[in-house]
C-alpha cells in the first residue's frame, strides 16, 4: 500500500505550501482551527485539511511531524481524519508556552469535540502518528522516534462507515503563523491487531 501524494486534495487549502514526494510543508495562516462546541461554545471550521479517500475498512497511516518553529499558543500539527465540519478527529502538539506543550488528540462526532491531552515539553519539536481504523473504529498512537508507538486513544465515528477520508492538516487558532512539515508518511495493512480478550456481547443478559 502507497501513500501517493498526486491523491492528495484541500479541504481549505492555505495560501502557502508545497506538496513533494516525500515532504509536505504548510505555512499557518492565523486565526485558523479546527472545534466544535463543546465548553469554548465557539465553532471553527476553517484549518486546511490535505488528505485522500479510501474505503478500505483495515488500515493504518503513519506520518512524522515537524514543528521547530512554532511558538505561540495553539500553534498545532498533526494527523487527521476529516469527514464533514461535525465529524472529524485529529490528533497534535499545540505550543502552550516556554516550558511545555500539550501532546492531546480531540474526537468530533455530530457537532461536538473533545480534548483528551498530556503535557510533554516545549523541547519536542517532531511527533510521529499512527491513525490505523478497524471498521468504524479507529486507534490513534504517537511516537518520538517512529518505531515504538504508544496508544493515545481508542474511539469510534459515527458517520465512518463507507468513504473516509484522511491525512494531515495544520493551524494557528491565535495571531501567529509557523511552518509545518510532514514526511515519511506511510499507508500500510493495519497495525492495530483484532481485540483477542473478552468476546463481545451477546445481547442475552442475565440478572
Amino acid at each position: 500500500m502507497d501513500f501517493d501524494v498526486n491523491k492528495l486534495y484541500w479541504t481549505r487549502n492555505p495560501e502557502r505550501f508545497s506538496i513533494e514526494k516525500d515532504r509536505i510543508e504548510i505555512i499557518t495562516e492565523p486565526h485558523t482551527d479546527l472545534w466544535q462546541r463543546t465548553y469554548y461554545h465557539f465553532r471553527n471550521d476553517n484549518a486546511p485539511v490535505l488528505q485522500m479517500k479510501t474505503r478500505d475498512k483495515y488500515f493504518s497511516f503513519i506520518v512524522k511531524t515537524e514543528f521547530e518553529d512554532s511558538h505561540h499558543r495553539f500553534d498545532q500539527c498533526g494527523i487527521v481524519l476529516y469527514l464533514d465540519s461535525e465529524n472529524w478527529l485529529k490528533s497534535s502538539v499545540e505550543y502552550e508556552n516556554e516550558v511545555f506543550q500539550h501532546l492531546g488528540s480531540v474526537v468530533t462526532n455530530h457537532g461536538y469535540s473533545d480534548w483528551a491531552t498530556t503535557e510533554i515539553s516545549a523541547s519536542t519539536k517532531s511527533m510521529w502518528y499512527r491513525l490505523s481504523r478497524r471498521e468504524s473504529d479507529f486507534c490513534i498512537e504517537c511516537s518520538e522516534d517512529g518505531i515504538h508507538f504508544h496508544q493515545m486513544r481508542i474511539c469510534h465515528m459515527w458517520e465512518a462507515g463507507g468513504e473516509v477520508s484522511f491525512g494531515v492538516y495544520a493551524c494557528s487558532p491565535e495571531d501567529s503563523s509557523f511552518r509545518a512539515a510532514f514526511t515519511q508518511m506511510k499507508l500500510t495493512e493495519c497495525q492495530w491487531r483484532a481485540h483477542d480478550g473478552q468476546a463481545p456481547d451477546t445481547g442475552n443478559f442475565f440478572l
